[in-house]
């Protein structure tokens, strides 16, 4: 999990080749199988219809719970999935400085950037997750100037244990609030 743009998609797509595992995209899922409810036109996204989508993902984990472990790749993955089903929850998080490059040379709308650093600073995706798994499946990682490739390494170590699976510990807000800056993210909100 994690904003758009932290990198959800290149190290889940890496750890699922390095761990032989099922790799799940939610958006491109939603997209191919047309699991929409709708668009939504001021952002220029789909809306994704959360029950045939949490229907859809429980059959992929069905078929392939005996053979192979599933990564789940979005923002809005544990809307999907029960906390039964989740073993750890890991939150990709991305200084808001960096991110903000990102998202721009990508070519957002500025309200959608504003949001999403929002977002980010705010601990969205990482409150979500904790309030569907609880913080004893939720483990944040900072992916800020890190490849891909490093950040999948620094889950693997998480998931066999050699590195603690912890979250609260990036704190934008207060960083941006020491420096002076966190009206250059929250100015809106």
């Amino acid at each position: 999990m994690g904003t758009p743009c932290v990198g959800k998609t290149a190290v889940s797509s890496l750890l699922a080749k390095k761990l032989r595992a099922v790799h799940v995209d939610l958006g491109e899922l939603v997209t191919k199988e047309r699991l929409i409810s709708g668009k939504d036109r001021q952002r220029g996204t789909l809306i994704a219809d959360r029950a045939k989508l949490a229907a859809r993902v429980k059959q992929i984990i069905e078929e392939n719970a005996a053979k192979k472990d599933i990564i789940i790749d979005s923002h809005f993955a544990t809307d999907v999935i029960d906390s039964e089903t989740a073993t750890k929850v890991f939150v990709l998080r991305r200084h808001p400085d960096e991110l903000r490059q990102v998202m721009t040379e990508r070519g957002w709308q500025e309200q959608k950037i504003r949001e999403n650093l929002a977002a980010e600073v705010l601990d969205v995706c990482l409150f979500d997750a904790i309030k569907a798994v609880g913080t004893e499946k939720v483990c944040e990682i900072d992916a800020t100037s890190k490849s891909p490739e490093k950040v999948a390494q620094e889950i693997i170590q998480v998931l066999a244990g050699k590195e603690l699976c912890t979250s609260g510990n990036i704190d934008w807000l207060g960083k941006l609030e020491q420096q002076g800056r966190l009206d250059e993210y929250l100015r809106e909100f």
